[in-house]
């Protein structure tokens, strides 16, 4: 299992990001996949959960209404579009996937939001 997330970077309050996770090794269109994010000095937060199918999507209530997650099956990438950002949701961001009852994570993708 594979992961890689990219897509982050500056950017200033009010702003948007996309970030994108391309997963291999597993097959991509059976599984969940989550988005976590990491702020120095917290844990590991959980952001958004879509289905398999992308039908579904849950999201922290932090996030609820500025961020929305989506995948594409065929391209076996799950993404996960940030709006309004704020200074607080400055973090590195994962992307995760549950296989058999073993979790495998991306490298990670920093996303900074300050003026």
């Amino acid at each position: 299992v594979q992961l890689v997330e990219s897509g982050g970077g500056l950017v200033q309050p009010g702003g948007s990001l996309r970030l994108s996770c391309a997963a291999s090794g597993f097959t991509f269109s059976s599984y969940a996949m989550r988005w976590y994010r990491q702020a120095p000095g917290k844990e590991r937060e959980l952001v958004a959960i879509i289905t398999s199918a992308g039908g579904s999507t849950n999201y922290a209530d932090s996030v609820k209404g500025r961020f929305t997650s989506s995948r594409d099956n065929a391209k076996n990438t799950v993404y996960l579009q940030m709006n309004s950002l704020k200074p607080e949701d400055t973090a590195v961001y994962y992307c995760n996937v549950r296989v058999f009852r073993a979790d495998y994570w991306g490298q990670g993708t920093q996303v900074t939001v300050s003026s």
